[in-house]
């Protein structure tokens, strides 16, 4: 079954190619050129069908991720299912699957099946709770057992994964030296190296590339390419171990690439607001324009219970310097399993951020959403201003939570509406929208 990459190579144009370029309104040849060079992606499993193909990368309209997924405290199915209701309702562009807890296997068949946006996984995360179930303990995992449930996930249609693959030694070696002040907060990263330092042996992500590559082209997964030692407070922002698991990447993402496999990089985490520009460009070198896809950036460590918007602030700057996908951040970020309304939370302010970049960016179509606003509000036009919101439910809530019925603006001003004095002593009323 050939790649969406080797179609392009054999000079046809799968669907997902077309349907990408139209809703981006780009020209299908140079979406195409992207794809060949690698700076745009389009994860979808050839496994799947009813996947909507969704573009991430270079001059596309920055997309959002979801993660959702259960925890040995809360392992429950139709809730994680409630949770993607919610995310998809939102408007994210794409879910990941962060379970581990409760049964593994139909919380992600259930999402695959009801999901039609492309879905993510981690899988180091299965291949931890099998160990954990089997042997006893984490550790105690063999590269067979990851690689089989790499391999188990791409057959089940799973479109995108996180692989830590840039962790090895030398990337171990650099944190060691510098030492950091949280050590390793990636939940990947941190099974990658505890398997590392107790069985003495190199990260098979990394010493095993090439049987990773081999699984992703089979099946058109696009490789997610995990920031491992990703900063986890200000304080270790561009760090060396950072920098050092960045470089390693690159190279990976070069083998990717001649393998005709679809990549893109995923990067910080925590980082001080003036260290994110320069971050971005240094991926965007050394990656050679893969799509890149940020956490955050979280722009402050002292918002527990709001990190949803520290978060944004930093997805914004990210956005316009390069990044290309922003991995939501919901209010109970360090605090907790986020709640369906924690999703839907997260995902609005994600989006925020992203649209906030996209009219920097120059985005087609997103600066003529805030126009047909500001007509609106010129107009007085409640209903319209409602229908053009993010988050319409809240806006109309909002409204009609602080409404009455003689005024034709709102409780805020009244009378004293400036639409409204404008408009009546200097004859500016705009039409309604």
């Amino acid at each position: 079954m050939a790649t969406i990459i080797e179609e392009l190579k054999a000079g046809r144009t799968p669907e997902a190619v077309n349907a990408v370029a139209k809703e981006e309104g780009l020209a299908k040849e140079v979406l195409i050129q992207r794809l060949l060079q690698g700076t745009v992606v389009i994860p979808k499993n050839a496994n799947r069908s009813n996947a909507k193909a969704v573009g991430v990368g270079e001059g596309l309209r920055t997309k959002i991720n979801a993660n959702i997924g259960t925890s040995e405290e809360y392992p429950f199915v139709d809730e994680e299912l409630e949770k993607l209701t919610a995310a998809i309702k939102a408007g994210t562009d794409a879910v990941m699957d962060l379970s581990t807890g409760g049964p593994l296997i139909d919380i992600r068949t259930a999402l695959i099946e009801r999901c039609p946006l492309p879905i993510g996984t981690v899988p180091v995360y299965q291949a931890a709770v099998v160990a954990k179930e089997k042997r006893g303990s984490i550790v105690d995992m063999t590269a067979d057992d990851i690689f089989g449930v790499i391999e188990t996930q791409a057959r089940e249609g799973v479109d995108f994964m996180t692989v830590h693959s840039g962790i090895n030694w030398k990337t171990l070696g650099a944190l060691e030296r510098q030492g950091r002040v949280t050590d390793i907060v990636s939940r990947g990263g941190a099974l990658t190296v505890g398997w590392m330092v107790h069985n003495q042996m190199e990260n098979p992500l990394y010493e095993m590339y090439d049987r990773l590559l081999e699984i992703a082209r089979e099946h058109d997964v696009t490789l997610s390419l995990g920031d491992g030692l990703r900063p986890g407070c200000l304080a270790d922002a561009s760090d060396r171990a950072q920098i050092q698991e960045l470089l390693v990447l690159g190279e990976l993402v070069d083998r990717a690439r001649a393998a005709d496999v679809q990549v893109m990089v995923e990067g910080p985490g925590h980082m001080p607001f003036d260290q994110i520009a320069a971050n971005m460009r240094l991926e965007k070198e050394i990656c050679k324009g893969a799509p890149f896809y940020v956490l955050g950036p979280l722009v402050t460590d002292v918002a527990p219970g709001y990190d949803h918007i520290t978060a944004a602030i930093g997805g914004t700057m990210a956005a316009v310097a390069g990044a290309d996908f922003l991995c939501y951040v919901t209010p109970r970020e360090h605090l907790g399993l986020p709640t369906v309304e924690d999703v839907h939370e997260g995902v609005i302010a994600s989006r925020i951020a992203a649209h906030a970049a996209d009219i920097v960016k120059g985005v087609k179509g997103a600066s003529d959403w805030d126009l047909a606003m500001a007509k609106a509000r010129k107009a007085l036009d409640w209903g319209e201003q409602i229908r053009l919101a993010i988050d319409p439910e809240k806006a109309a809530s909002a409204r009609a939570e602080r409404k009455t019925t003689d005024i034709e603006g709102c409780t805020m001003c009244g009378d004293f509406c400036a639409m409204k004095v404008v408009a009546e002593y200097l004859g500016t009323r705009a039409e309604t929208c």
